[in-house]
């Protein structure tokens, strides 16, 4: 005849402790996708590692959004990279919540980011629909921060890149140095991608009316900024730190 073991008091106090603590585990965030990341980067001689640093993370929440199933099944169907490109940035800019930059690691100048956040999910599938109907991925439409405002952006004959953008703000190069910490967000940055979407590089240019010309640009004034577009460059993308 076999034996049967009752429970014992220690053993039925140890489940009743584990028991929420596994259902917290598995338990669905209401409403919202949890997205996750590691990216790597080489910084090249030329870039700053704090420009680097920041660079690396940006990508790991666009990896993240492009890797999360909410994303995948939204844009099945799509193949215009820069569109999923700049959609994924509206995303990762913008609409990710509770956001946490897990690790960061800095060996010579190879740099990694591993970040963590929340994607809600009725909104983001707004913004994704909305975005590849062709609808403005926001309220301003091209980007803007507090110093400059992207107006259009075009590739010309030959590699060339034009960049239209307005002042905001009174931006001096004389002597002035963008008093009240306007120096970062004056600057124009571009990313660069390969054939398969890799970044190539970013590159940084300061918003001059003219190269070498004019250095005073007045709230309201216009530009031009152009730019040769690297060889292995295939697509790119225009931004402005915030």
């Amino acid at each position: 005849m076999s034996k049967q073991h009752k429970p014992t008091a220690s053993f039925l106090l140890a489940t009743f402790l584990l028991a929420p603590l596994v259902a917290a585990a598995v338990e669905p965030h209401a409403g919202r996708t949890e997205i996750t990341a590691d990216y790597r980067y080489a910084a090249h001689e030329t870039e700053s590692l704090a420009d680097s640093k920041t660079l690396t993370c940006r990508e790991a929440w666009r990896l993240a959004v492009v890797n999360s199933p909410l994303y995948r099944e939204q844009t099945a169907s799509v193949i215009d990279s820069p569109l999923l490109r700049d959609l994924a940035y509206t995303l990762a800019t913008r609409h990710v919540q509770d956001q946490q930059v897990i690790e960061q690691t800095e060996q010579g100048r190879v740099l990694s980011c591993r970040v963590r956040g929340f994607l809600p999910t009725e909104e983001s599938i707004g913004v994704i629909r909305t975005q590849l109907a062709g609808g403005p991925p926001s309220a301003e439409g091209f980007d803007q921060n507090r110093a400059l405002r992207i107006l259009s952006v075009r590739e010309e004959n030959g590699g060339t890149i034009a960049i239209q953008y307005q002042a905001l703000k009174r931006l001096d190069w004389l002597g002035t140095h963008y008093q009240g910490g306007l120096r970062e967000s004056a600057d124009i940055m571009v990313d660069f991608y390969d054939s398969q979407g890799a970044l190539v590089k970013t590159e940084r240019y300061p918003a001059r009316k003219t190269p070498t010309g004019e250095d005073i640009l007045n709230p309201g004034a216009i530009a031009i900024l152009k730019i040769t577009k690297p060889t292995a460059a295939n697509t790119y993308r225009v931004w402005l730190v915030k």
